[in-house]
This record gives C-alpha cells, sequence and structure tokens, in this order.
C-alpha cells in the first residue's frame, strides 16, 4: 500500500499488503509496443493466460512513430532477391564491431543466429517486405523499397571488418513503416487469447518473498492490484523523456532536441525494477540520429567540427555521425559541400553560408583562420587521386572540392539531434531480469529498449525493433514457462 506522502511512489507493494487482486493471470506484459507485442504473443502461444496493460489508448509505443526498418541479415529472402550475400556469421562480425564498445556478445550470437527464423515468423504474421533495395538512403525510402544499408555496412572501418551487406528489412509501405509494423503486431495478440487493459498506467511492482508477483497500477484514477503467478514482462520503453535520469546517466542526451520516442519513455519501468534490486547496464549509451541524407550526394562533401577540421569518414551512417558530434563535437559541426554535390536535404537544410573560397568560407563561418583552408587543400590534394587516407571515405564518393563552397550549418541550435536511450536493466538472452550479484530475480522479466540490448553505444537503424521483437519473444516465452 501506499504510504502518506508518497503518492507517485515505485517502490515495491508487498503482496501480503493486499487483500485480494482484482486481476489474476499468469503473465502481465507492461507495455504495448514492439517487445510487448511480441512477448505476449509468444506466452499466449505457450499456453499462459496473458494480460497486456498499456498506459495510452492504443497500441504502438515508439515503434508505432518509427521508420520502422528492423536489422535481420544472414541470407533473409529479401536479400537475395536483390542479389545480396550475407550470412550470420559475417552478420556477428559486423554486429560485434559496430555496437561496442563491449557488447554484448552473447546477445548478438544469439540475435544473428536466430534473424532468418525472426523474418519468417514476422513475414508469418503478416508483415509485408518489398524484394527490392534502395541504395540513396539509411533510412526509410520515399518508395515501397524492402531493403536499405542501415548501419555503415558499406563504409570504413566496417567495409574493412566484414562483407558490406544492407540487412535494414522496411514493411511494404512509404517512408515511415512503423506505424504498420505495429498494426500486424497488435493485430496478432489480439489474435490470440490474451487480454489487453488499455489507459492502465503500471506504477509499482508487487513482490513476495523476493519474486515478483504482480503490478499495482492506476487505471482511469483508480488504483488496480493486478496478479501474475508466472511473471511480468516490463516491456516499458527507455527513459529519453526523463531529463533527470538522463542527467543523471547520459548527459549528452539532454541536449538532443528531436527526442525520439513517447512519453511513455520516461524510465519508470527501469526504476520499478530496480527497486526490486535490478541491475542496470550502458546507462550512458545513446544513439543520436542526425538526418543529413539523403540525398547520398552530399556526402561528396566533407564534414568539419568547430576548429575547420573533419573528424569523421562521411560515408559513414548518419546515426555515427550523430553520436560523434553530439558526445565528441559539442554539437558544433557543419557540413562543406561544392556546387556539384550540393543540394537541399530531404529535411529542407539548406547552405547558410556560400563563398568563393575556402578561405572567405571559413571567415564567414567564423571558424579559426587558415582552418578550413588546410583541411579542404589537403583533402583535395589526396582526392585528385579518389583518396582519402585521413578518414578513409570509400573512393566512390572522394573527389576534390571546387570553388564555390557552401557549408550547411549543423550545430545543434540549426539541425535535428534526434536521441533516445540505448541503456537499461541487465538481462539474459532468455528476458531474465539479473538482480546485482547477476542472479535472476524470480518473476521479472523484461525486453525493448527498457533493457540494455545488443548496443551498447554503436547503433544501425533496425536494431532497436529486431532487438525488442525477438528479445520480446524470447522474454514472453521465458515468463510462460517459469513457476512459482
Amino acid at each position: 500500500m501506499r504510504a502518506a506522502g508518497t503518492e507517485d511512489s515505485i517502490d515495491p507493494c508487498a503482496g501480503s499488503d493486499i487483500a485480494s487482486f482484482d486481476v489474476e493471470c499468469d503473465v502481465i506484459v507492461v507495455g504495448f509496443g514492439a517487445a510487448g507485442s511480441t512477448a505476449a504473443h509468444a506466452a499466449a502461444e505457450a499456453g499462459a493466460d496473458v494480460t497486456v496493460i498499456e498506459r495510452t489508448g492504443g497500441p504502438g509505443g515508439a515503434a508505432a512513430l518509427a521508420e520502422g526498418i528492423i536489422y535481420l541479415g544472414g541470407g533473409t529472402p529479401i536479400q537475395v532477391a536483390c542479389g545480396f550475400e550475407d550470412s550470420t556469421e559475417e552478420m556477428f562480425k559486423f554486429m560485434m564491431a559496430a555496437c561496442g564498445p563491449e557488447p554484448d556478445e552473447s546477445k548478438i550470437s544469439t540475435y544473428c543466429d536466430n534473424s532468418l527464423e525472426h523474418f519468417d515468423w514476422l513475414v508469418a504474421r503478416g508483415v509485408p517486405f518489398d524484394p527490392t533495395f534502395c541504395a540513396d538512403t539509411s533510412m526509410a525510402p520515399t518508395g515501397v523499397e524492402g531493403l536499405v544499408y542501415s548501419g555503415g555496412e558499406d563504409a570504413y572501418p566496417f567495409d574493412q571488418i566484414a562483407r558490406p551487406a544492407p540487412r535494414g528489412h522496411l514493411a511494404k509501405t512509404k517512408r515511415a513503416t512503423g506505424w504498420l509494423l505495429m498494426e500486424h503486431l497488435a493485430g496478432a495478440v489480439r489474435d490470440t487469447s490474451a487480454t489487453v487493459s488499455l489507459d492502465t498506467h503500471a506504477e509499482r511492482l508487487v513482490v513476495t518473498d523476493g519474486r515478483v508477483v504482480g503490478v499495482m497500477a492506476r487505471s482511469f484514477g483508480r488504483t488496480v492490484s493486478l496478479r501474475a503467478r508466472r511473471g511480468v514482462v516490463l516491456t516499458a520503453g527507455g527513459f529519453v523523456f526523463n531529463d533527470d535520469m538522463l542527467a543523471q546517466y547520459a548527459p549528452p542526451l539532454v541536449r538532443g532536441n528531436y527526442k525520439v520516442g513517447t512519453e511513455g519513455d520516461d524510465g519508470r519501468g527501469i526504476q520499478m525494477a530496480q527497486r526490486v534490486g535490478a541491475a542496470v547496464r550502458n546507462m550512458y549509451a545513446g544513439e543520436v540520429s542526425l538526418p543529413i541524407t539523403p540525398p547520398r550526394n552530399l556526402i561528396h562533401g566533407i564534414l568539419v567540427n568547430r576548429h575547420g577540421q573533419r573528424f569523421i569518414n562521411e560515408d559513414t551512417y548518419m546515426g555515427r555521425v550523430g553520436q560523434a558530434a553530439l558526445y565528441t563535437q559539442d554539437a558544433e559541426i557543419y557540413l562543406v559541400v561544392d556546387e556539384e554535390s550540393y543540394e537541399p536535404n530531404w529535411m529542407g537544410l539548406a547552405a547558410t553560408w556560400v563563398c568563393g573560397s575556402a578561405g572567405e568560407l571559413e571567415g564567414e563561418m567564423a571558424l579559426p583562420p587558415g582552418s578550413l583552408e588546410s583541411t579542404v587543400a589537403l583533402y583535395n590534394r589526396h582526392a585528385e587521386d579518389h583518396e582519402d587516407p585521413v578518414f578513409h571515405k570509400h573512393p566512390r564518393w572522394v573527389r576534390p572540392l571546387r570553388p564555390p563552397l557552401g557549408a550547411i550549418d549543423l550545430r545543434l541550435s540549426a539541425a535535428p539531434y534526434a536521441p533516445f536511450t540505448l541503456g537499461g536493466l541487465e538481462t539474459t538472452v532468455r528476458g531474465e531480469v539479473l538482480d546485482l550479484g547477476g542472479d535472476p530475480i524470480p518473476g521479472l522479466f523484461a525486453a525493448g529498449r527498457t533493457t540494455a540490448g545488443v548496443c551498447a553505444q554503436g547503433y544501425a537503424s533496425g536494431l532497436s525493433i529486431g532487438d525488442s521483437t525477438m528479445f520480446g519473444r524470447f522474454a514472453g516465452a521465458t515468463a510462460a514457462g517459469s513457476s512459482e
């Protein structure tokens, strides 16, 4: 029961304090987004009596608002139809390099090994994929193409580590496809025996003798108690909309001016679990999208910081650019282009300054004297031979920049920096939430952005939904098989 003066308490409630529960079932799933929908489906398919509680008026969560890319590989039918060779071994090598530092090898190995089966599972749930490839973007295309490069697989250093292959799969619709994906995943849950309770906001866990046995929630202004005979699965999102948690764990993300998620990404699921002894991992980590491309023609230009110096290869994944810009460059960067490579990007970001020489341009931009001029001169010297020995941009994107030159302002004040959190509860590949000693907390499971998944800092578009849907399935099945 709530103590006086703790109306918003997240402390656990003792099961002995509840005379009778309003709802009793086998498995409670908290959240009805990508992870919650697959967890509920898996638990129900395993024969469990499932109740899903969702704080809003419908399913979807952050996934419904997302581009909807799902990161899958190993030779999916879409990859094969588009003429790309891939294997789980090459996928594993890429993810181990791209998802670090210190990525969770067991989760990445499990993710790669189950990628083809998970693709088939999605198709069986009715998710449609068009067997065509879009080369001009690393995000959802403007058409219905079903495959994109979404993590810099074809750029340095990853093209030296693993054979490049596009693994970003999209449901068949134009631009953002998350809503269509969630339509099918939520529909699959409704086709099971699971009960869905909307406008029901989880507040605290219920614990008996060290085991999580239920949830206290608010529904239409009323406190309700729900008992789970087998387990509670937390799929309540991340914490990008909780500035206090960001300031504590991931300070750079506080500055993000276009946060990715919903108001449900307030960290409450993580905090509730922490109050029963759950461990967290990678809480500093965050993805930061900086949507410079499409068009990819812009990456013929060079990205420079406030010192007029390059800091990354421009042909890499724009999420890596965003991370580098916010975490290491204080979000003060610019894209310098010439007339041949220039056009406004898909969001309308256009050149702020245009000058007849690099020297004039650096003056207009208030960069240190001689800085941009020397950077362009060094770049052009090697670009004459289509080489970039400093940052290793692929030769197909390297050519000298000829005046007039322009610069697109990509500072935080001018461009959208779109972050979301990657850290969360520490879990096993089966979805069990671990305590501070590394042991599973009885009755408690989790998946999605509430957890620390396959990404320890690095990212590729589609890993969030891929991680959520795959490990959501595993967590739901594990909870269904649990017993008191």
